[in-house]
């Protein structure tokens, strides 16, 4: 089973390209962020006719995460718990039905800036959430991810500059304190688990030619829990495609699963 995420930075604007993609690397399952569409307006039939179920959590013009897979999803749920009052579409879920069940949530975590700030105070306060549902899918002992936008650079070697980002909310030391304490739980970071050193990142801003430069951070992750871990084959980042027409300011990263 091949698992991507993919921060398309709007459905609208991004269709020409999440489609190529989608027809090039045929993932079976696609984690997406930023759709930018409210539920209605998301182009489903774009994808069901690539033989892809739909589940969208859309917010008009901003945020939004949907789930795209090939394989038959059951128990979907919208929203991440722990806060009834927040009306930000950040976070879908449901189980894909392989040869065994693997739970996959897709997330589109707070940016947090400026720093500090009622923003960041939002981002800390969802990454408590996170914890707390992360903390629920080490203790079902089942096979399971959570995939995305995490907006976090990990460590000095997941950003080109990493001095650029000192104060920024992406890098501060409380949001990578943060990030720190949902892996401890026992979380295995795929990507790392397969590729190391410096100079592999995820996005690329649009200001002051950062692709041309290769001035990327890394913020698109996949953790997985022991489960999963185990059926990790392969985790790769599919960056060649920052540079075609009209791309995101992400690419995707996906994990190949023995499942």
């Amino acid at each position: 089973m091949k698992i991507a995420t993919f921060n398309i930075n709007g459905i609208k604007a991004r269709v020409n390209a999440l489609t190529d993609w989608l027809d090039e690397a045929q993932p079976d399952v696609a984690l997406l962020q930023e759709i930018k569409s409210v539920d209605e307006n998301f182009p489903r039939e774009l994808f069901e006719d690539r033989g892809y179920s739909v589940e969208t959590h859309g917010q008009k013009s901003f945020n939004g995460v949907a789930i795209l897979s090939k394989l038959p999803l059951e128990d979907v749920q919208r929203g991440l718990p722990g806060d009834e009052t927040d009306e930000q579409a950040r976070w879908i879920e449901a189980t894909v039905v392989g040869k065994q069940a693997l739970r996959v949530c897709g997330l589109y975590l707070p940016n947090g800036n400026p720093a500090p700030g009622p923003k960041f105070d939002y981002k800390l306060s969802w990454m408590e959430r996170l914890y707390h549902r992360a903390r629920e899918l080490m203790q079902s002992e089942e096979p399971a991810l959570m995939a995305g936008d995490y907006n976090i650079i990990p460590q000095e070697e997941d950003a080109k500059r990493p001095e650029a980002w000192r104060e920024d909310a992406l890098f501060r030391p409380e949001s990578r304190a943060a990030f720190r304490r949902i892996v401890n739980l026992g979380f295995t970071d795929a990507f790392r688990a397969r590729v190391q050193g410096p100079g592999h990142y995820s996005f690329w801003d649009y200001q002051a030619g950062a692709w041309n430069r290769n001035d990327g951070i890394r913020i698109d992750h996949l953790l997985l829990n022991p489960q999963a871990a185990d059926l990790l084959v392969d985790c790769r980042i599919d960056s060649e495609i920052r540079g075609r027409e009209k791309p995101s300011d992400h690419v995707p990263v996906w994990a190949e699963m023995d499942i």
